[in-house]
């Protein structure tokens, strides 16, 4: 093996903790020390689940080393971290100064971190102890593991991922409105798992006035968060009776226009729904509802349409990423309802274009999971 082989070796290993980290709810991050070819140690973010603001996946994976090699002093071992240590101090000390500390002479890291406020400064504390410090490795690979944070840390807008399922002839329900269920029961407990990573799940009145949805995370196990669930409702028309208003499983917020009715947005306050006013034209500002929700620090928003929505977030230019089932069923007929609605596009080169397709077979259905060119 030569040396870049080594490295991507061991740095698969730290993205597979990092990948761990992501399925738990916490921060993807990764990271596993290696002495004399050997993995001596491995880790990743636990700051949620333990509520230890220390358990960060580099400190951790160093602590861990200690004690399995019986000495705090690592070295003759390399570190493997899939996000640049941090440089800042909180309520514990930054990871690039424990990496000094510990003695590390060599560190090496999949991307730097996403903040322009803060990235390279973690490499410079390492640098400018002598550490041998290695940037780049498997950075694609790192890059899609933290996309939502790469959007987000940078722009304070949230990662937008549109879910469509549909047949093969692109159908999302008969022409009698009947849409339960075209996809499988992999594929819908595949959508359950996506809800449970995402923040918060978004659509459009259509989809409660007619499927009166709970929008919530049903996961085979019972274990997963309910994402917070937004619905786009210009006239604040959502019922008082709807589930997201009134089980209390999550978190509603009710985007209208300062158009809505006052006496409906009361009403729907008074059931404690949150009300925020985006935009002053007839339809809700979705750009601005992006605005917001980034400011919350509501990190993703999961797409689960209908069809008008679905169209007005991909011609604002907000979706990043598009999570496309396909069901191997053909139902036709020009009326029935298709997944992007909308006037729709109409010039070819102003179409959205995908890129970096992944395809995947779900017990029949196929999943189509790809990016958009802004």
């Amino acid at each position: 093996m030569t040396i870049t082989e080594i490295d991507e070796k061991f740095m698969r290993e730290a993205l597979a903790e990092a990948r761990a980290a992501a399925a738990v709810g916490e921060v993807p991050i990764g990271a596993v020390v290696v002495r004399d070819g050997e993995i001596v140690a491995r880790a990743h973010n636990r700051r949620e689940l333990d509520q230890d603001p220390s358990a960060h996946a580099e400190f951790a994976a160093l602590c861990a080393a200690a004690r399995s090699l019986g000495r705090w002093r690592l070295s003759d071992c390399t570190v493997y971290v899939t996000l640049e240590p941090c440089s800042h101090y909180g309520r514990t000390g930054p990871c690039a100064k424990a990496v000094v500390e510990a003695g590390i002479k060599r560190c090496v890291i999949a991307m730097k971190d996403p903040n322009p406020l803060v990235a390279g400064r973690g490499i410079k504390i390492l640098e400018d102890a002598g550490v041998e410090t290695v940037c780049g490795v498997l950075e694609e690979e790192a890059r899609r593991l933290n996309e939502v944070f790469l959007k987000w840390v940078p722009e304070k807008m949230p990662f937008v991922a549109l879910k469509t399922a549909m047949t093969l002839d692109g159908k999302i329900a008969t022409r009698t409105g009947e849409s339960q269920w075209i996809t499988n029961e992999a594929s819908r407990r595949r959508v359950h798992e996506y809800r449970d990573r995402y923040d918060s799940i978004l659509v459009g009145i259509g989809t409660v006035l007619h499927d009166d949805p709970s929008l919530t995370t049903r996961l085979p196990d019972g274990t997963g968060k309910n994402p917070v669930r937004i619905i786009v409702d210009s006239q604040a028309r959502t019922p008082l009776t709807a589930k997201v208003v009134c089980d209390g499983q999550a978190k509603t917020i009710v985007a209208v226009t300062e158009q809505a009715p006052a006496e409906r947005i009361s009403a729907l306050e008074a059931a404690g729904v949150e009300v925020m006013r985006a935009g002053k034209g007839a339809q809700v500002d979705l750009r601005a509802l992006m605005q917001m929700l980034g400011q919350r620090e509501l990190c993703s928003v999961f797409v689960e349409g209908g069809g008008s929505v679905n169209f007005s977030l991909l011609e604002a230019g907000l979706v990043d990423k598009v999570y496309a089932f396909i069901a191997p069923k053909i139902i036709g007929g020009s009326e029935a309802l298709t997944p992007v609605e909308g006037a729709g596009f109409a010039a070819l080169k102003d179409c959205v274009e995908l890129s970096g397709i992944q395809v995947e077979e779900m017990a029949g259905d196929i999943l189509l999971t790809a990016y958009t060119r802004h």
